[in-house]
């Protein structure tokens, strides 16, 4: 007998924008280089090296995102205890979203995500620094 998913991606990204802070791309740009916020890059290391980075953006694989928030797990990260706003991004701002959600859950405040993501920064004009493979 196959699953039946009664709540598709759809609408676990809608509920999460709806209970977190969404930035609007040309907002996020202005973020770059702010001693009060730090840019998480959830993207997979393969996207960063053949899209580019945010500059000064600190890279946060998703998978890991929880574990490296959470100051009682082996992997935790000291960057996330810091008094900063944490703005999210992924590739189209789906995994954002979701990981934004995750981490105001998990008690992390400020944060939000960056509508469009990675996708939209690009097509806005954001900086970009080259990846390996760009």
């Amino acid at each position: 007998m196959p699953q039946e998913i009664t709540r598709g991606y759809k609408q676990l990204i809608a509920e999460a924008e709806a209970a977190i802070e969404t930035v609007p791309v040309a907002e996020a740009v202005g973020l770059v280089g702010r001693e009060d916020t730090v840019l998480v890059d959830l993207r997979d290391p393969r996207e960063l090296e053949r899209e580019g980075r945010v500059p000064g953006a600190f890279h946060c694989p998703r998978g890991m995102l929880e574990f490296w928030i959470d100051p009682e797990s082996p992997y935790h990260k000291p960057v996330f205890a810091q008094d900063k706003k944490f703005v999210f991004f992924c590739g189209g701002g789906w995994r954002s979203a979701l990981a934004a959600r995750d981490a105001q859950a998990m008690g992390l405040k400020p944060v939000a995500h960056v509508a469009g993501g990675f996708a939209a920064w690009k097509k806005q004009g954001g900086p970009v620094e080259p990846g390996a493979k760009g």
